[in-house]
C-alpha cells in the first residue's frame, strides 16, 4: 500500500509562508534548494511528524497543499492515475535519491508521487 511520505505548501510569496510557519507553529525551516525550503520534524520521536517543504508555487498549482505519495513505481502508478481520471500536470522528475511527479486527480485534487531511487546492489 501507498503510503504519504511528506507535503509540499505552495506559495507564490513563499518566503513570506516561510516566516509565517516559522513564528506561527515553531517549525524549523532550511535554506532553499530549488525554491524549496525543507520543514523537517523529528521522525520517530513522540513528536514526529512528515517531512515537508514550502515551495514556489508553479503555474500548474500557484497556491494550497499536495501530499506526496511514496509508490513502487511512478511510472506504472501514471500510468493507472491516467486510466482511473486523473490528469498528469508534471511528468516524472529526476532528483539525486528520488523521482517526483505530480498529477491531479479526478476530483481536481494535486498531488505528488515519489518513488525512491533503487541503490545499485540493494
Amino acid at each position: 500500500m501507498a503510503k504519504v511520505v511528506g507535503f509540499e505548501i505552495s506559495s507564490q510569496d513563499p518566503e513570506k509562508a516561510v516566516e509565517f510557519y516559522r513564528k506561527v507553529f515553531g517549525w524549523e525551516i532550511a535554506e532553499p534548494n530549488w525554491e524549496y525550503w525543507p520543514v523537517a520534524f523529528e521522525i520517530g520521536t513522540d513528536d514526529s511528524g512528515i517531512n515537508g517543504g514550502i515551495s514556489k508555487g508553479p503555474n500548474d498549482f500557484p497556491h494550497g497543499t499536495r501530499i506526496q505519495i511514496e509508490v513502487e513505481s511512478i511510472d506504472e502508478t501514471l500510468v493507472l492515475a491516467q486510466q482511473c481520471g486523473a490528469m498528469v500536470v508534471r511528468e516524472k522528475m529526476e532528483f539525486d535519491s528520488f523521482f517526483l511527479a505530480y498529477l491531479v486527480d479526478p476530483t481536481g485534487v494535486g498531488l505528488g508521487l515519489m518513488e525512491k531511487r533503487k541503490v545499485a546492489g540493494h
